[in-house]
């Protein structure tokens, strides 16, 4: 008597279940996902760089945040000094690719703030630039772009999203250092 081979006994020479093409388990995946960061590490820290730029000199800076009316003056100022500094920081650690997970993770968090304050901005009514490279204050309820700046930050929270979940990349400090491999 001859016996048939079962389909539970056989083994492809390639895996072609549906897990494989998942983010992960498949090696198109390994061998995009280091690049697809590198793209987003780059990218935001350009995004970072370019903002902290434009809100120079200071002054921009807090008036952008002073039109949110959010804060006393006070901590308005203190917010306008320090926050490109705080972006300019993150532009660096990104581009350097070092502490990678944690920069894309606070990148991440920063821009659902931003989110928040123009949400806020927009449910009071308020009719202002939001700031986000450079300008900021008061316009004409016709120039406010509410939508826009939160689909942008939406994007860019997604990038920071994507940096701390998949850390590793190439031309990163990290991976010199042998954290991520």
């Amino acid at each position: 008597m001859r016996q048939t081979e079962t389909p539970s006994s056989q083994t492809p020479a390639t895996d072609t279940s549906p897990t494989s093409s998942r983010p992960g388990t498949g090696a198109r995946w390994n061998t995009v996902q280091p690049w697809l960061t590198l793209a987003c590490r780059l990218g935001l820290a350009g995004v970072l760089l370019y903002s902290a730029v434009s809100k120079y000199p200071p002054a921009l800076s807090v008036q952008a945040v002073e039109a949110y009316d959010l804060f006393p003056p006070d901590i308005a100022r203190l917010i306008g000094y320090t926050l490109p500094l705080f972006e300019l920081a993150l532009a660096v650690l990104l581009l350097l690719g070092l502490a990678t997970r944690f920069t894309g993770a606070v990148s991440t968090l920063l821009m659902l703030v931003f989110i928040a304050g123009i949400i806020s901005a927009m449910a009071r009514g308020l009719s202002i630039d939001c700031g986000c490279f450079g300008g900021g204050g008061q316009v004409d309820p016709e120039e406010t772009t509410y939508g826009l700046s939160i689909a942008r930050d939406i994007g860019f929270a997604a990038m920071g999203a994507v940096i701390a979940l998949w850390p590793r990349s190439p031309l990163a400090v990290d991976r010199a250092l042998g954290l991520f491999r």
